[in-house]
């Protein structure tokens, strides 16, 4: 995985919204170590951790610890980069939600292991939409932003979509009274999860905000962008990416990949040596993400686990799962029930 980033515009925008707070250009530039410069081109990227000290920035030349959840209360992410753009194009907020796992990287290009990022869960009957980033108490402003954008964006055009209940993993900030105002819902910190709870309306209300024509134009542009991001990515985590939807069918072979990326086998075996790695341990560690992933997460049964990494047979998923966490699959499966 290389270093995330997120877009230029994105950073811009929490500029030019800290300076109209009252900020000093030049000092929260200086500050956060962003010369003006690199944000001349919206689809530009800037580094994550650079991006975390304009956070921090902002919070400080501003004093007001809250700045990021303003600014992604009162900046709709159509103003900041096109994948706004593309979701409030797309038919139904189910449409736009497929968008934006589609082009998010576009926006932040972040680890979300082997999960979509932003994922439709339905449990005893009532709609959850997850946020699957890792790791994501390391950076709990991100989430903050990401939810606020999710609901206030929608409440632009409709007043009939209702939050029902919010979960965060971080703990309750400062300013948790701004969480109540902003989502106009009961909020649950130090949760397990980030997540939102849905009426069951949501996915199919319209959107369609602009004409249906604009989102070929919008998504064709998005597509090359997305080439040319992904392009910077490491060979291993290309190889990985392609073995992913291959594993549960048995057909994870290094023939198979090779041939998919246009290259012969030595030629593969080679670039991830490059690396400092093998086709094996690429294997391996994407299976053990995904185990983790649905294990931790409660997702899917052992044997379904099994299944979804590639194993035919349960012992030894069991047996590799051992291996990579020094448990059973089903001890941390009791572990994470009990804990949560």
């Amino acid at each position: 995985m290389t270093e995330a980033t997120v877009s230029a515009g994105v950073a811009k925008g929490l500029i030019d919204f800290a300076v109209k707070q009252g900020v000093d250009r030049d000092s929260i530039h200086s500050q956060a170590g962003i010369h003006p410069s690199s944000l001349t081109d919206h689809d530009d990227r800037i580094e994550m951790a650079r991006y975390r000290a304009l956070v921090s920035a902002a919070q400080q030349l501003s004093g007001n610890p809250a700045i990021a959840l303003h600014y992604a209360e009162q900046v709709d992410l159509s103003e900041l980069s096109l994948v706004g753009l593309i979701t409030r194009s797309a038919p139904t907020m189910q449409d736009a939600l497929i968008q934006l796992n589609r082009y998010g990287q576009l926006v932040v290009d972040i680890d979300t292991g082997a999960a979509q990022r932003f994922e439709i869960v339905r449990e005893d009957g009532e709609i959850w939409l997850v946020d699957n980033r890792r790791n994501p108490n390391d950076f709990p402003e991100l989430t903050e932003v990401t939810f606020t954008r999710l609901i206030c964006g929608p409440r632009r055009f409709t007043d009939e979509l209702a939050l029902r209940s919010i979960e965060f993993t971080h703990a309750a900030p400062p300013y948790a009274a701004e969480y109540d105002r902003i989502f106009q819902a009961p909020v649950t910190f130090e949760s397990y999860r980030n997540a939102m709870q849905l009426d069951e309306g949501w996915l199919t209300h319209p959107v369609a905000l602009t004409p249906s024509y604009m989102f070929g134009i919008l998504t064709r542009e998005a597509d090359g962008l997305l080439a040319s991001l992904q392009a910077q990515t490491t060979f291993k985590a290309q190889v990985q990416s392609l073995l992913m939807p291959q594993l549960h069918s048995g057909e994870a072979s290094v023939g198979k990949i090779a041939a998919e990326m246009g290259m012969s086998r030595q030629t593969l075996y080679r670039k991830l040596k490059q690396e400092g790695t093998t086709f094996k341990e690429v294997l391996d560690e994407l299976r053990c993400k995904l185990a983790l992933d649905y294990i931790e997460g409660r997702k899917v049964s052992v044997n379904q686990a099994a299944y979804l990494t590639g194993f035919s047979d349960p012992s030894a998923f069991t047996r590799a799962f051992r291996r990579w966490t020094g448990k059973s699959p089903r001890t941390m499966m009791r572990e994470a029930e009990t804990s949560h």
